[in-house]
């Protein structure tokens, strides 16, 4: 079997500071960015990785989602606890100081952890968890 994955979601609340945060402090490319105010769907990805990419999109605008599913998204975002994703690069001591130099919230520096990799941690403009371990 011959599978990929080719785009992961992660909600925003603020297209703009979302797309720039991914763009300007992660040097993702800007791949598609379509719907108006907040009801935008943002496509961004690593440059020369065409094929995989990440979509910032508006949270629980499905309308099969009850309108207390909405409030459990909204809160879980909120606390940072509803989307995360773990990203890799052989410089994470740089990528760090980036992200660090952005205001960005930074969870974890970078550490060495127990079971074998050296990651770090922050949290994008609308509280996912964005986990950076370093390639060896």
């Amino acid at each position: 079997m011959d599978i990929s994955i080719h785009t992961s979601f992660l909600p925003h609340d603020d297209p703009d500071a979302s797309a720039a945060f991914y763009r300007d402090v992660l040097g993702f490319e800007v791949r598609s960015d379509v719907g108006q105010g907040k009801m935008r769907w943002i496509t961004v990805g690593p440059a020369g990785q065409p094929s995989t990419s990440i979509l910032l999109a508006p949270p629980a605008v499905d309308p099969g989602i009850t309108e207390n599913e909405r409030r459990t998204i909204t809160e879980m975002m909120a606390k940072g606890t509803y989307g995360w994703i773990l990203l890799a690069t052989p410089d994470l001591d740089g990528v760090f100081e980036k992200v660090r130099a952005s205001d960005t919230e930074v969870v974890q520096e970078p550490t060495e952890q127990p079971y074998g990799i050296r990651d770090c941690a922050f949290r994008d403009p609308a509280g996912n968890l964005v986990r950076i371990q370093e390639l060896r």
